[in-house]
């Protein structure tokens, strides 16, 4: 392990090796306290400056940062190359907090065991942070921890490792999140957790009763959002090369991609969860769903071939930067 971590170093990939070597950890660890904060957590994750580290880019992993020698931090694996480069890494536990139910058979053909604790943007529910250290704490690591594109809640349950396991102060740990991470400055709520919230204890952790689940599978609007996320930047990949098919991903058609994305958005129009919710929640979904109703017809045209007009270009834009309009409003109330 200690070999690969430092032919990663020599690449300028490996963020924990940055700075200097921190001693081991044990499993009485000292948990650094809560910040006192004058201002926002994100200001103060400023307060520590970290050397400029680029993330890694390996096969179906992105956006990776080696923290310390037991706890990494990335996206989604994408494939068995993704899971086998983990394995090779000596990663003994995938750590997932993505709303998608992550692919722990795969996981297991290499080795590796899955723990699921979905976690949403605006920060960490108390159960959801017992669960988290204990996993840090009684399983094998090192860990892998992701959501989707390893930047926002990845990174955030990562800090929790990083002060419960390797004894880092809350300072270095959103600094992490921010320098290298990229955590954005609008999920407040991941940043002021690490920094202010109470972590529980290893008294606490052992009392807490998890076993450890691979999968937390949710019902109603929630699968609903996670798959219609990543049908999103499928679409918004598309819309870069034109609506044109990638030749590199043939099976990925931007046409197809819409429908399943226009189909996700009725269905959650129709869920009486959906109808329980407020009536600006209500509106943006009903707009969100016309205008990927909107995306589908201009994309029948063929827009993304030879054939297709200027007219029907303009449409396809005009109805994918709405959409993307609607949800980010959306998000702003309701998720972010």
């Amino acid at each position: 392990m200690q070999t690969r971590l430092l032919s990663l170093l020599s690449l300028g990939l490996a963020a924990a090796c940055a700075a200097e070597p921190r001693p081991a950890a044990t499993p009485a660890v000292q948990v650094s306290p809560p910040l006192d904060l004058a201002g926002s957590a994100y200001e103060a994750a400023a307060s520590v400056r970290l050397p400029a580290v680029p993330p890694g880019e390996f096969p179906g992993l992105h956006n990776v940062y080696f923290l310390s020698e037991r706890i990494f931090s990335g996206s989604e694996p994408e494939g068995e190359e993704a899971f086998a480069e983990l394995a090779a890494w000596g990663v003994k536990t995938i750590l997932s907090v993505d709303g998608k139910v992550p692919d722990a058979a795969a996981a297991a053909r290499h080795g590796l065991r899955t723990v699921h604790v979905p976690i949403q943007y605006r920060g960490f529910a108390p159960e959801e942070l017992q669960k988290i250290a204990k996993t840090f704490r009684e399983l094998d690591g090192p860990f892998y921890v992701h959501c989707y594109h390893g930047q926002h809640r990845g990174p955030a349950a990562a800090a929790v490792g990083r002060i419960v396991l390797d004894g880092a102060s809350r300072e270095e740990a959103i600094a992490e999140m921010r320098q290298w991470c990229a955590t954005a400055a609008k999920y407040e709520g991941l940043y002021a957790a690490i920094a202010s919230a109470p972590l529980p204890s290893a008294a606490e952790t052992r009392a807490c009763a998890f076993d450890f689940a691979p999968a937390h599978a949710f019902a109603g609007l929630r699968p609903l959002m996670v798959e219609l996320g990543r049908k999103w930047d499928l679409l918004a990949a598309a819309r870069a090369r034109t609506w044109a098919v990638d030749p590199a991903h043939p099976d990925v058609d931007p046409l197809q991609e819409a429908t399943q994305a226009h189909q996700l958005l009725a269905a959650a129009v129709a869920l009486e969860e959906a109808a329980a919710r407020p009536a600006d929640f209500r509106a943006w979904l009903a707009e969100a769903c016309e205008g990927a109703g909107a995306l589908v017809r201009a994309l029948s045209s063929g827009v993304g071939e030879k054939s297709g007009g200027e007219e029907q270009r303009a449409a396809a834009e005009s109805a994918f930067a709405a959409v993307t309009a609607t949800c980010t409003s959306c998000h702003e109330e309701y998720r972010d």
